[in-house]
């Protein structure tokens, strides 16, 4: 297992889980990633297994049936799948995000008609924000709900619905989730756009093309990637999409905007480890591509040049690793943890990119080919670079944040 990327102050039952979930990448992972990655080729036996490990409800409180483990367990978790096939860690990530904000926010009838479906992965998660044109600027959004107080085909809901229209963008298991909570301006909430956000929790039928249990919702089809493929990408198109209000994250309008920033920052926490997984894989390739090749007469690993290498890399794969685990106890404190979500994210995303093409430059000529597993790390690497946020956007918080700790008395 190496000496890299451990965690001190584990209990045995996290301890247990990190082993278990090794095992299960080891053995069904990666033997299979790169095969269905070239294929495009959703992982099925692969979810089905980590349905059966109840990795679908890690962070889902023991009353909804969920393992009720901590950010931390989720993130480890996350980083030994990222090993395997970062692929596979994004169709769990949206899931987490979405049960997250349901835990924290959602009324007690979302809670328990959501969470016991979702720990048994009855129920898959998506996570909507982004739109064509937004970018980083979530206040630009144009999805629009418009109260339609006419409807009266859910009693239990008084009668009450909202009528959804707008284009979506960037929904990771956009077509395989069965729940979506989709970000919308709603213009009731308060006097700034960050107050005028609703979140909606609107179940679908897994599947792409206009959907048949939600009439005007449509998922056009996958979006085609340079990498981190299996996992399906999407845009989600409303047109006159009637969702009852108490489909409303919470019962009341106008806090979407703080509920999907929540989710956000256990987001970043994710691609955080994510990020760690990933550059751990490269190195190890790398360590052991050059413990292999021969060069002038001696193996690579024995040049000082590849020595370099391999101490920077190693360094980087345990500096991401810490600050990742520093955002995730952060986090399940209940501190504020946006300052810590950021670095993390920022810092494990720039050494990933760097720790995969060091891994890749190790392979020489070897690693532009497609029978050897860096080829794949290498193009799926970059996606982390963007997810949840850019690097300047990390940048741009972790500054503010900073601002605000180190003020000067004026």
């Amino acid at each position: 297992m190496g000496r890299l990327a451990q965690t001190d102050g584990l209990t045995e039952i996290q301890r247990d889980i990190l082993a278990t979930v090794r095992d299960f990448v080891d053995k069904e992972i990666i033997p299979v990633a790169t095969e269905l990655e070239h294929k495009d080729e959703y992982p099925t036996a692969i979810v089905e297994g980590m349905k059966q490990l109840g990795l679908f409800g890690l962070t889902i409180p023991e009353e909804y049936g969920g393992l009720g483990e901590s950010l931390l367990t989720y993130a480890l978790v996350v980083e030994e799948i990222a090993r395997g096939w970062m692929s596979v860690s994004g169709i769990v990530n949206t899931h987490f995000i979405v049960a997250h904000m349901i835990n924290a926010h959602g009324t007690q009838e979302q809670k328990d008609y959501f969470l016991p479906k979702m720990a048994a992965g009855e129920i898959r998660g998506a996570f909507s924000m982004s739109e064509p044109g937004l970018g980083s600027d979530v206040s630009a959004i144009s999805t629009k709900a418009v109260k339609d107080t006419g409807g009266t085909s859910r009693p239990e809901a008084g009668g009450e619905f909202y009528v959804l229209n707008g284009q979506k963008m960037w929904l990771t298991n956009g077509g395989t989730s069965t729940l979506v909570a989709v970000l919308c301006k709603t213009d009731e909430g308060g006097n700034t756009p960050y107050k005028n956000m609703t979140t909606f929790l609107i179940e679908k039928t897994a599947g792409f093309g206009p959907n048949p249990t939600v009439p005007g919702l449509t998922v056009p089809g996958k979006i085609e990637k340079m990498g981190y493929k299996g996992v399906d990408t999407t845009e989600l198109v409303l047109q006159d999409v009637r969702i009852p209000a108490d489909r409303i994250l919470g019962g009341v309008p106008g806090r979407g905007f703080y509920q999907m920033m929540d989710g956000v920052e256990v987001g970043r926490v994710n691609v955080a480890a994510r990020g760690c997984g990933v550059a751990r894989r490269a190195f190890e390739l790398g360590i052991s591509y050059a413990q292999q090749r021969s060069t002038f007469g001696k193996k690579i690993a024995e040049h000082q040049a590849i020595q370099f290498k391999l101490a920077e890399m190693a360094t980087k794969v345990e500096a991401a690793h810490q600050m990742m685990v520093m955002a995730a106890r952060k986090k399940d404190s209940g501190e504020r943890n946006d300052l810590e979500a950021g670095m993390a994210k920022y810092l494990a995303s720039e050494y990933c990119k760097e720790v995969v093409e060091d891994a890749f430059r190790i392979h020489g000529g070897y690693g532009f080919s497609k029978e050897y597993e860096i080829e794949r790390l290498y193009r799926e690497a970059p996606m982390l670079l963007i997810g949840e946020g850019t690097a300047e956007i990390q940048k741009m918080i972790v500054g503010r944040r900073l601002l605000e700790e180190y003020r000067i008395a004026e």
